[in-house]
């Protein structure tokens, strides 16, 4: 039986500044940096056995992975960071962010959650138990994202 009420509303759109590309006549990217996660560069090499391993190239071909064939969920918040927007993604209901750092391939960055204590603390639970396991970098010798984009390198990367 029809319903006599409101037809349902299109949820609102939000509208967002961010660098774009073209990826072909009719398609448009847009990067987005997931808040509260820093991962490991492209380029980034961390250190395990005394050799040198890529752990940003783990990092980005484990994110693709989990966004492979599946359908994301872009949660934008109101920040941005290094001119992009900012946002929380899902896939298959779980957290990339958060999957990320529990594979030892990301760090929590806690000051962009200060107004998400719950997320935090998720976060600094996966990194803990990515510790306890000695999951990816955490595994050996590793330099945090951040300080790798200001120069610092480890022994096995100069």
């Amino acid at each position: 039986m029809a319903s006599c009420g409101a037809a349902p509303q299109p949820p609102e759109r939000a509208t967002f500044e961010a660098e774009a590309r073209a990826l072909d006549g009719d398609t448009v990217a847009v990067d987005f940096r997931l808040l509260g996660v820093d991962a490991f560069e492209r380029r980034q090499l961390c250190e395990r056995a005394n050799a040198c391993w890529q752990c940003g190239k783990t990092a980005q071909d484990f994110a693709a992975r989990a966004l492979r064939d599946k359908t994301a969920i872009i949660q934008l918040t109101p920040s941005t960071s290094y001119g992009r927007p900012v946002a929380v993604v899902t896939v298959d209901g779980e957290d990339l962010g958060e999957m990320m750092i529990r594979a030892g391939l990301a760090v929590p960055e806690g000051k962009y959650l200060r107004g998400d204590p719950e997320r935090a603390s998720r976060y600094e639970a996966a990194f803990t138990q990515a510790e306890a396991k000695r999951a990816g970098a955490l595994a050996g010798r590793w330099i945090a994202p951040s300080k790798w984009r200001h120069g610092e390198r480890l022994a096995c990367e100069r």
